[in-house]
C-alpha cells in the first residue's frame, strides 16, 4: 500500500502546485493564500502544510517546476534546429501561449512582487531570467555568425537582456486588453530590430 500512498501524495502535491501556479499567474504571489488553494482543491490547509510547510517553500517549488518546463521548451527549440530568427520566434511563442491561457509569465509576476519575496525565491527568480538570457545570448551569437541577425551596437548579452525585458513588458501591457495580437505585434517588432530586416517568421502559435 505504501507505493499507492506515495502516488497519492505526489498527485496531491502536483494539484497544489497547479492551483498555486494559476493564482500566481493571475493575482501575483501576494494575492492568494493557502485558504484559496485549499478551497479550490477541496482539501484542508493542514494537507497543504503537509506537502509545503510554508508559502515560501511552495513558492520555491513553483519556480523550480516552471523553470524546468521552460528549460525543456528551450531544449525542444534547439532540437528542432533552424536559424536564429526562427529560434527567437519560437521563444516568443512561449510567452504568447501563456497569454492565450489568460495568464502571465510566472517569474514575471514574481518579479513584480520581488521586494516582498523571501531571499531563496528572489535568488530563484533571478536565476530563471539569467538562464533565459544565457540561452538567448547563444542564439543571438549564432545569428551573428550566420548573418541572420544584425545586433548593431552592444553585446549579444545586452541584446538578450533587452529581448527578455521587452517580451515581459509586452506581455504585461497586452494583459489589460486581452489581446494576444497586441503582444505578437510588439514581439515581432522586437525580433525585427534584431534581424535588421522585415520579419519572415510570425510569432503566432496554433495550439496553446
Amino acid at each position: 500500500m505504501a507505493p499507492r500512498r506515495q502516488r497519492g501524495n505526489a498527485d496531491t502535491a502536483e494539484r497544489i502546485l497547479d492551483s498555486a501556479e494559476r493564482f500566481v499567474q493571475s493575482r501575483g504571489f501576494n494575492g492568494f493564500s493557502y485558504a484559496d488553494v485549499a478551497r479550490e482543491l477541496g482539501i484542508t490547509k493542514a494537507s497543504l502544510h503537509y506537502h509545503f510547510s510554508s508559502k515560501a517553500e511552495l513558492g520555491e517549488a513553483l519556480i523550480g517546476r516552471y523553470a524546468a518546463r521552460f528549460a525543456d521548451a528551450l531544449e525542444q527549440i534547439d532540437a528542432g534546429g533552424g536559424d536564429a530568427p526562427a529560434k527567437l520566434a519560437a521563444y516568443a511563442r512561449i510567452y504568447a501561449d501563456v497569454l492565450r491561457e489568460k495568464r502571465m509569465c510566472l517569474c514575471g509576476m514574481l518579479a513584480a512582487d520581488y521586494d516582498t519575496l523571501p531571499e531563496p525565491m528572489r535568488d530563484a527568480v533571478r536565476r530563471f531570467f539569467e538562464e533565459n538570457e544565457a540561452w538567448l545570448t547563444d542564439v543571438i551569437e549564432q545569428g551573428e555568425l550566420e548573418g541572420s541577425l544584425q545586433l548593431g551596437d552592444g553585446s549579444a548579452r545586452e541584446g538578450a537582456q533587452a529581448l527578455v525585458g521587452g517580451l515581459e513588458g509586452a506581455l504585461l501591457i497586452a494583459r489589460p486588453y486581452g489581446e494576444v495580437a497586441r503582444f505578437e505585434t510588439a514581439a515581432t517588432r522586437l525580433l525585427t530590430s534584431l534581424a535588421g530586416a522585415a520579419p519572415t517568421t510570425r510569432t503566432t502559435a496554433s495550439g496553446a
